[in-house]
């Protein structure tokens, strides 16, 4: 059912900084940011030789980040994102196996423009997992 990891997410409270340390640290290439409302988040790419890290800053108080930024002070690591070819049939596997979905349960658009969701991290040893809809994985 899985296919890559896709990224890994980490929560910063200033977007800007977060994506100059990553360039003059390491030499980074980032990407432009990307504001993504639906999710209440802005985000910018670091792209790496086998994945990529994902910078998410809450646009606002009301973004679902912005509890998670409120308990880890100056940011961490928010969840791990996996590509599947088939969202809605992953979706289903996982549901009948007793795992839950954030949200209404439907997928919603992504920063690639793909299908995400989201499962409970309850059910998966406290991380957040994202889905990622890619149908050449």
């Amino acid at each position: 059912m899985l296919g890559r990891l896709n990224h890994v997410a980490l929560v910063v409270d200033d977007l800007e900084k977060a994506g100059a340390r990553w360039r003059d640290m390491f030499g980074a290439s980032t990407s432009d940011t990307l504001t993504l409302e639906e999710h209440g988040v802005k985000v910018v790419f670091i792209d790496l030789p086998n994945t990529r890290i994902e910078l998410l800053e809450p646009l606002g108080n009301g973004s679902p980040v912005s509890k998670f930024l409120e308990k880890h002070r100056g940011g961490g690591m928010h969840h791990l994102c996996m590509e599947v070819t088939d969202i809605i049939k992953a979706r289903d596997e996982l549901v009948a196996k007793g795992a839950r979905i954030l949200g209404d349960g439907e997928p919603k658009i992504g920063a690639h423009g793909n299908p995400v969701i989201f499962m409970h991290p309850g059910d998966f040893n406290g991380t957040l997992i994202e889905l990622e809809h890619v149908p050449d994985v």
